[in-house]
């Protein structure tokens, strides 16, 4: 694969204009300033291509500038593109009547709009609140759920999320996530990871720490985003669920990045055989357009009017692009997502024995469900150590060769390409990630 010299000197202008007027918190990965895009494919400024199979961080599910969403959104343009949440508009409602149908559990489903994930998360700590009458939660290390700041009080992904930021909100406490591959506490013999986890939150947090009944919800990623792409046990969303209902705890599951198709089905939630009671929602829900959705089961939606709002909620275009993007799904791209992530997880599988072979142990564990994929690289099979500069080496060699990848966790990098992409474009994409992982591992060799 040649060799691309980036940034480009049209990225390099926009970049430093970029460092004087934008703030410097936004977290970036590399110097890509993008042109336009289609499908899976995207240019920069320069005219470079590139493979993009991070998806705005697995947000344009439907690729880039699909034409039915496009043209949705022109057509909807053309008609109004905003009347505020005081009033009604079609296409609102037409959406909610989807997430009624969608929704990961048998009750009718009432819906919030939003227009992000941490503004769905905020609406689901405050209507948990408002209909338990309780004030305390739950999360999980490693989980991240937003930056405003009660998402960000119980995100625990990073610490550099609350470091200058406190006090954050009052009532969280984390617990362990029934990560397999990097399990924290003791097990009994023969006992599900996931269910070790569930018996810890029983026995020692309700226990020692949080009355039960002062709980009012427990949230939780289906599989974990930025904290690595960690899918948990299978016995860990039952005890989860049993315990919740023992207790009259709400389930809250944060399907921002892994709902909407991305694992082959609707909702991450529903591979593991359990109904929760509130979803957040968002990324992949419109195809790029800034939307999100707090789904929650009609019964405990009881608050009254003027409890909860925001101006921009259920934005005529996000809305239009949202209805056109899950016809696309549940015609044909979540089906995709489910064999074409199995052909990408197997075919990963197989670079991982590759390199193993040849004394190249630099991944330790891929994993995922659909096309929510993770490969961890670890220093040494054995220890698990994380090689967070081996990661980090990949993806920025991967990107010089015209593949756009991101990492997250301490050493884990994630393939979360549009549901629509083919098996030549992963092909495509796994030839220049294994050169990049060759080169990447060269080149630690000759720094060590």
């Amino acid at each position: 694969m040649p060799v691309m010299n980036l940034p480009g000197p049209k990225a390099r202008l926009i970049i430093d204009r970029d460092r004087a007027v934008i703030s410097p918190s936004y977290p970036r990965a590399y110097p890509f300033v993008m042109d336009h895009g289609r499908g899976v494919d995207v240019w920069d400024v320069d005219g470079n291509q590139f493979l993009d199979f991070a998806a705005g961080i697995a947000v344009v599910s439907t690729g880039h500038s699909h034409p039915k969403v496009v043209k949705a959104i022109q057509e909807q343009a053309e008609r109004f593109i905003h009347i505020s949440c005081d009033f009604y508009h079609a296409n609102w409602v037409a959406l909610g009547e989807k997430f009624d149908d969608i929704a990961p559990f048998s009750e009718d489903a009432v819906s919030f709009m939003t227009n992000s994930g941490t503004e769905s998360v905020e609406a689901a700590i405050k209507l948990a609140r408002h209909s338990t009458g309780r004030s305390q939660f739950i999360g999980f290390l490693g989980a991240f759920h937003g930056r405003t700041m009660g998402a960000v009080s119980i995100t625990a992904s990073k610490s550099i999320y609350h470091k200058d930021f406190y006090p954050l909100l009052n009532g969280v406490v984390h617990v362990p996530f029934p990560d397999p591959y990097r399990p924290i506490l003791a097990q009994y013999p023969g006992e599900d990871y996931g269910e070790t986890v569930v018996r810890y939150i029983d026995n020692q947090i309700f226990g020692h720490v949080l009355p039960a009944e002062e709980v009012a919800g427990i949230i939780v990623e289906p599989i974990q985003g930025e904290g690595g792409y960690v899918l948990p046990t299978p016995g860990f969303f039952p005890a989860l669920r049993d315990l919740c209902d023992r207790y009259g705890i709400l389930l809250i599951v944060d399907e921002v990045q892994s709902g909407m198709g991305r694992t082959g089905r609707w909702w991450a939630i529903e591979n593991f055989g359990v109904e929760p009671d509130i979803v957040c929602a968002a990324k992949g829900i419109a195809s790029g357009m800034p939307l999100g959705a707090m789904i929650a089961r009609k019964s405990i939606v009881t608050w009254g009017k003027g409890a909860h709002g925001n101006t921009y909620g259920g934005n005529p275009l996000a809305c239009a692009a949202a209805l056109a993007t899950i016809d696309l799904l549940e015609t044909g791209y979540m089906q995709n997502a489910a064999e074409v992530g199995e052909y990408l997880i197997d075919a990963l599988e197989e670079i991982k024995v590759r390199h193993s072979a040849n004394n190249h142990p630099g991944i330790g564990d891929v994993r995922g469900l659909g096309l929510m994929i993770g490969v961890e690289m670890v220093k040494d099979a054995r220890t698990k150590e994380p090689a967070e500069e081996l990661r980090e080496q990949i993806v920025q060699n991967a990107f010089k060769r015209g593949l756009l990848l991101l990492g997250c966790g301490k050493s884990t990098i994630r393939f979360a390409p549009p549901l629509n992409v083919t098996r030549q474009e992963v092909d495509e994409a796994l030839q220049i990630f294994e050169e990049a992982m060759s080169f990447s591992e060269k080149e630690g060799a000759i720094a060590a």
